[in-house]
């Protein structure tokens, strides 16, 4: 983030290799990190791995899958690291519900904390009507600090005062939205790095259709990475 000047991170939903390399070179000068759920793209192989390794090391971004686990410590160990995607070989973050307990984290730990992975817990979610609230978030975050040899962060709308040295990461950040039709809630950039945020997750803002990548990544990079010298000056 700091050599990068960029907090941003791009959510890359589309569903064809060849669409998802070409975006993620465009955007890839401009992020932090790229969010990738491999599991929806038709072509997926091994040599997609090896091109994104590629682009990785060319413009510096961490590669985070967004997989969301959420089943018993046995059956998440082998998700991460077996199966088709061997999600533990390649990405350097991932993220899980917490809903099944702290099995969920000492079965993706045994996995990703000798590869020096992390894991951000899902302590709230940005479509209505969900249910991280509340007594979940709190147990959530109680969860994380018993694991802070793993767990990086949150995937949350803000920064909880017990656990302000784990990083939190932002999703449904838009400068032209404020929902679509499946029940998605958009903040700006603004709104959600003065709530304590330390990245912006963003997706079709950017590549969607009619959207330059290029341009769409380098305004929403300005807008997060503005934001957040705002908030250290004041």
């Amino acid at each position: 983030m700091e050599r990068k000047k960029s907090n941003l991170a791009v959510a890359l939903d589309v569903t064809t290799k060849q669409e998802f390399l070409d975006i993620a070179d465009k955007v890839g000068p401009y992020i932090c990190c790229l969010k990738t759920h491999v599991d929806i793209l038709e072509d997926f192989d091994q040599d997609l791995i090896d091109k994104l390794k590629k682009l990785q090391k060319k413009h510096d971004f961490i590669i985070f899958e967004d997989r969301k686990f959420a089943d018993i410590g046995n059956t998440v160990k082998h998700q991460y690291s077996k199966g088709v995607y061997k999600i533990a070989e390649w990405a350097d973050i991932i993220d899980a519900h917490a809903i099944p307990g702290d099995g969920i984290i000492s079965g993706l730990k045994e996995i990703g904390l000798p590869l020096n992975r992390g894991l951000l817990l899902l302590a709230e979610m940005s479509s209505k009507g969900n249910l991280a609230t509340g007594a979940y978030t709190e147990a959530t975050i109680e969860m994380a600090k018993r694991h802070k040899d793993f767990v990086i962060g949150f995937i949350s709308g803000k920064k909880y005062n017990s656990c302000e040295e784990l990083i939190v990461m932002t999703p449904g950040v838009s400068l032209d939205n404020s929902n679509d039709d499946l029940g998605q809630q958009y903040k700006t950039p603004g709104n959600v790095i003065e709530n304590g945020s330390d990245i912006i997750i963003v997706g079709r803002g950017i590549y969607g259709k009619g959207k330059d990548p290029v341009v769409e990544a380098q305004r929403y990079r300005n807008a997060g990475w503005n934001a957040y010298l705002e908030k250290l000056e004041n």
